[in-house]
């Protein structure tokens, strides 16, 4: 299965995601719920809004793994968070805690501030499609 990256010239370079993400479809789709930065005993592990990126982005890439895949099979993320000025504000952190996680796979992605998510703690949700090997 091949990922070809959809970045028109016209749209400009894209910084951390790609416009699109092309894909044969060879493979079994994975939808992954939206994942907060939560432990195994599903408590938020920190107040800071970098941890939370950090362990929700984690949570994301072990549904992956445990559904056979790989973090590089990830086509689509889509992050929801409390204030957007705060991920604006800590990007670099942000992509230091991404790059950890995901290298330089830039899948598409979009980014949607919430009024609020199910836990009152949580400042972020990550939720994702992966497309699989067959």
């Amino acid at each position: 299965m091949t990922f070809k990256l959809i970045n028109p010239v016209s749209l400009g370079t894209p910084r951390g995601y790609s416009n699109g993400v092309l894909t044969d479809a060879g493979g079994r789709l994975l939808f992954v719920a939206g994942q907060i930065g939560w432990d195994d005993k599903q408590a938020i592990v920190s107040d800071d809004f970098v941890a939370q990126f950090d362990r929700a982005l984690a949570n994301v890439v072990a549904v992956v793994i445990a559904a056979g895949g790989d973090p590089h099979q990830i086509a689509r993320l889509v992050l929801y968070v409390t204030d957007k000025r705060e991920y604006v504000y800590r990007h670099e952190e942000i992509g230091q805690s991404y790059r950890a996680h995901l290298g330089k796979h830039f899948p598409a992605m979009v980014l949607v501030e919430v009024k609020g998510l199910l836990d009152d703690r949580a400042k972020v949700e990550i939720e994702a499609v992966a497309v699989l090997n067959p």
